[in-house]
């Protein structure tokens, strides 16, 4: 796809020359994102700077029928802002402003380029409580975590992105400007619009305002890490935790290589790991009175007591706390810095767990490559890192791909599904034929042509290549 001088100076009309790019640095750098090494750069990227710019930036696109991914903090592992058909690459960079807190309601309406942690932040100064935290909570953007329905840590208590959003303005691909739905906590008016635009990867339009439901504060938490001499009975015990009544705050499974490969990579994080232990569980209980989350954590203590486990660390200072915490959140980092490799968001009911991890294993061994598994075990969320090693550039390419094929359809025989909270976008789409009939794929594109007849916005994700 090519950008005439035409449809260029049209650009620069709408939002100013100043915010308009077609140097190669800059589309190699809103060409990437965190998926593996993959560079699509646009032909061109924009930085408009309100609705109405992104509105006239997409009905020229419509015109011309130019491919235009819209662009976030750029933190994904699924490829869903990559341009992988070149045209507009539209940064949302400049809609960073909080816009309001309202403590009376306990909402906030955000523009969709403020950093996760950002917001967390200035509602917590104000006793309030956002708790959606992914892993890469201090870059990546609230719109993002919209776009992609992200998790974090504390879904296992409070719910991911979703549970959250209450109305969005969207501008839509043919430059209309609509609101979703109300700035109500019960909406029975109509189809659901606002859920049906979170989780949709930037594929149904383009999301400028967020109006989110907070929570108060709470004040207290207790943190503990318990080693496990076998990976499977941390599997097993997450299940266990929550049969005995307790629903933590943040349950975290880490095998053995996530830590070990951690530690190196932070070294300034001081953890003791044995030679026999094989995996840790993270586990957090929170709430406002003391006295009851130390009861809670007696009985997480009696039940993990039944397993094969080593001394139960409890993180006694907010230092402590937060080494943990930075160990669980640094695993990512610390495994694309040791190797070439690919990570997949696999999710089943959490009593699978594991079923999943030894079947992982044993598709790993049949194939020739090693995974290092971590995630949101409260969840069922396993995040499994492939890892390239000493593979040879033949079985990586042949051989994985046959594997990872055997990971989903193992996934899915559990009753899971292919992504917890990363999305499917570009890695992943080819695989969506293992969760869904043909039926299924088909609604979702009838969907995608009601709001996207030309396929302008963000075109060749979600949907597989064939089906």
């Amino acid at each position: 796809m090519q950008i005439t001088p035409e449809i260029l100076q049209k650009l620069n009309q709408i939002i100013g020359e100043t915010f308009v790019f077609i140097d190669q640095e800059t589309r190699n750098h809103y060409g990437h994102d965190e998926t593996e090494d993959y560079v699509f750069p646009p032909n061109v990227v924009v930085k408009p700077a309100n609705a109405h710019e992104v509105s006239e930036i997409l009905k020229l696109a419509n015109q011309y029928k130019i491919p235009t991914t819209p662009i976030g903090a750029r933190t994904g592992l699924s490829g869903g802002a990559l341009s992988i058909y070149q045209g507009i690459g539209l940064s949302m960079e400049r809609f960073n402003k909080i816009l309001n807190i309202d403590e009376q309601n306990l909402q906030v309406i955000v523009e969709s380029a403020v950093i996760t942690q950002v917001l967390r932040e200035a509602v917590a100064e104000k006793g309030l409580f956002y708790p959606p935290d992914p892993s890469s909570q201090g870059s990546c953007w609230i719109g993002g975590n919209v776009a992609e329905n992200a998790g974090g840590a504390r879904a296992v208590k409070y719910g991911v992105t979703k549970d959250y959003v209450l109305n969005l303005e969207v501008v839509l691909p043919n430059g209309e400007i609509i609101w979703t739905g109300a700035n109500t906590l019960k909406n029975s008016t109509g189809y659901n619009l606002t859920q049906l635009m979170v989780g949709s990867e930037g594929t149904l339009g383009v999301i400028t305002k967020i109006v989110m439901k907070l929570l108060p504060k709470v004040n207290h938490n207790v943190l503990m890490l318990v080693p496990f001499y076998k990976a499977n009975q941390a599997c097993e015990a997450v299940s266990a935790i929550f049969r005995a009544g307790i629903i933590p705050s943040a349950l975290e499974f880490m095998e053995r290589d996530a830590i070990d490969w951690t530690l190196k990579f932070n070294p300034n994080i001081s953890v003791e790991v044995k030679p026999e232990i094989q995996a840790h569980l993270l586990i957090e209980v929170d709430g406002n009175y003391p006295e009851i989350l130390m009861q809670e954590a007696e009985k997480i203590m009696n039940v993990v007591e039944k397993f094969e486990i080593d001394e139960i660390l409890f993180a006694d200072t907010e230092d402590q706390k937060n080494a943990l915490w930075k160990m669980r959140r640094s695993v990512a980092e610390a495994v694309k810095s040791n190797s070439i490799y690919k990570e997949e968001d696999t999710v089943v009911p959490r009593y699978e767990l594991p079923k999943l991890l030894s079947g992982i294993k044993e598709i790993g061994a049949k194939h020739g490559f090693k995974s290092v598994c971590y995630g949101h075990a409260g969840d069922g969320n396993l995040h499994v890192n492939i890892i390239k090693g000493d593979m040879t550039d033949d079985n990586w390419e042949t051989q994985v791909p046959v594997g990872i094929r055997e990971i989903f359809e193992l996934t899915v025989s559990l009753k899971g599904t292919l992504s917890g909270e990363h999305g499917i976008g570009l890695v992943q789409k080819n695989y969506m034929d293992i969760a869904f009939s043909k039926t299924h794929l088909e609604l979702m594109e009838r969907i995608k042509f009601v709001f996207d007849p030309n396929n302008i916005l963000n075109p060749g994700k979600i949907f597989p290549d064939e089906f």
